[in-house]
């Protein structure tokens, strides 16, 4: 007797398996009713036709669907589809893929000399896509089904608290520099805007290393958002426009004292310029942009911009590998290393306290002392002899 007890991925037919049963008709029906409940399976619905489409051609409709995405992730989305597309696994049939032909692809960009990220960031896209045609029921099964991930990279590089030092005694001393010279040289238009950006470059230093916050969040802060020492973070500037934080997690958080004080101190000290500016433009709205080009404050300034200035900064300090982003996970490795994990999460603003665990669990301390104890006592071995000497 056969019974029909799966189908083709390729075809939609049915597949059968032969049993032989010796003994009556009567017994063999039974028989046949048990081998149905136990191996039989309802006949499947033959595969739609988009399941045949290349990889390519996936890509392509994901990326043409509507999606809430921010401007980086359609950004990295649409850099990582582009790369893909050109790359000869985007010719492979979607009914034909197999997580073994999505190694086979992952192992060439590796020999190709591909990063981790690069690879990590073509897997996702492509993860993301298949996951959208599952919903939008364009093929019925996951091809990658069962598959992991590609390896991380490795983990975030934070700058220590001593090279965290250096930058800022390079911050300091360009304001005193540039204080000197406009001494010197008292309004010329100049030697202002350098004192006044030299002060922004040490005001920047001191809350991303105190905040953790994002580049394109610090753009987006105005004078307003610090209320004594709380810092509100509600808006972040991508590609120069202003919109919702990663997530839409917006957050407070307080700030150090010294950090907070700078702040105050450095608004105040070049109010004149901005209420003037402002109340020519008729603005009386929001506070001023924090970080801007111009004393006057009417524009902020771009990520790529406030990242120029730290490189310039890094340079000055002798640190030419530093970047502005390292200091967040400066602030995240020191927490999570104190086994503040809930904490980092919340300043950092991850969407979980999965995500702080992931990035940053080479941070954890160590401290199963009392856990090797507790077994040393189960196994008696904290009575055990020592053992006998050579």
């Amino acid at each position: 007797m056969r019974v029909t007890v799966g189908q083709d991925p390729e075809t939609g037919r049915g597949q059968q398996r032969s049993f032989t049963h010796h003994g009556n008709e009567e017994t063999a029906k039974a028989v046949q009713a048990q081998l149905v409940a136990l191996h039989g399976v309802r006949k499947m619905p033959a595969p739609p036709s988009t399941a045949a489409m290349t990889v390519r051609e996936l890509l392509g409709r994901f990326l043409d669907s509507s999606h809430t995405w921010s401007p980086n992730t359609w950004r990295s989305h649409g850099s990582a589809a582009k790369l893909i597309s050109r790359d000869r696994f985007s010719q492979v049939r979607l009914d034909r893929m197999t997580p073994d032909s999505m190694e086979r692809a992952i192992s060439r960009w590796v020999q190709a000399g591909l990063s981790v990220s690069v690879i990590s960031g073509r897997f996702r896209v492509l993860h993301a896509a298949i996951s959208w045609a599952l919903d939008n029921k364009l093929i019925l099964q996951d091809p990658l089904e069962g598959m992991s991930t590609p390896s991380r990279p490795h983990p975030r590089l934070h700058l220590r608290p001593g090279e965290v030092r250096k930058l800022l005694i390079a911050a300091d001393a360009a304001v005193d520099k540039a204080r000197a010279q406009l001494q010197e040289h008292p309004n010329m238009r100049g030697y202002i805007l350098r004192l006044f950006r030299a002060e922004q470059d040490a005001l920047l230093i001191r809350l991303a290393a105190d905040s953790g916050a994002r580049r394109g969040e610090l753009v987006a802060l105005r004078t307003t958002d610090l209320t004594g020492r709380v810092l509100a973070i509600n808006r972040a500037s991508q590609d120069g426009i202003i919109g919702p934080v990663k997530n839409h997690l917006n957050g407070q958080l307080t700030l150090g004292s010294g950090t907070a004080a700078y702040w105050h101190e450095h608004v105040r000290s070049w109010a004149k310029f901005t209420a003037g500016a402002r109340k020519s433009s008729g603005d009386g709205g929001e506070g001023a942009w924090l970080f801007s080009a111009t004393p006057e404050r009417s524009t902020p300034l771009l990520p790529n911009g406030l990242g120029q200035r730290f490189r310039k900064l890094a340079h000055a300090a002798g640190l030419p590998e530093a970047t502005l982003h390292r200091l967040r996970h400066t602030v995240g490795t020191f927490l999570v290393s104190q086994g503040k994990i809930l904490q980092a999460s919340a300043r950092l603003r991850h969407k979980d306290v999965a995500t702080t665990l992931r990035e940053y669990a080479h941070a954890l301390p160590l401290n199963d002392e009392d856990i090797a104890d507790t077994l040393d006592n189960l196994y008696g071995l904290s009575t055990a002899l020592a053992p006998p000497a050579a």
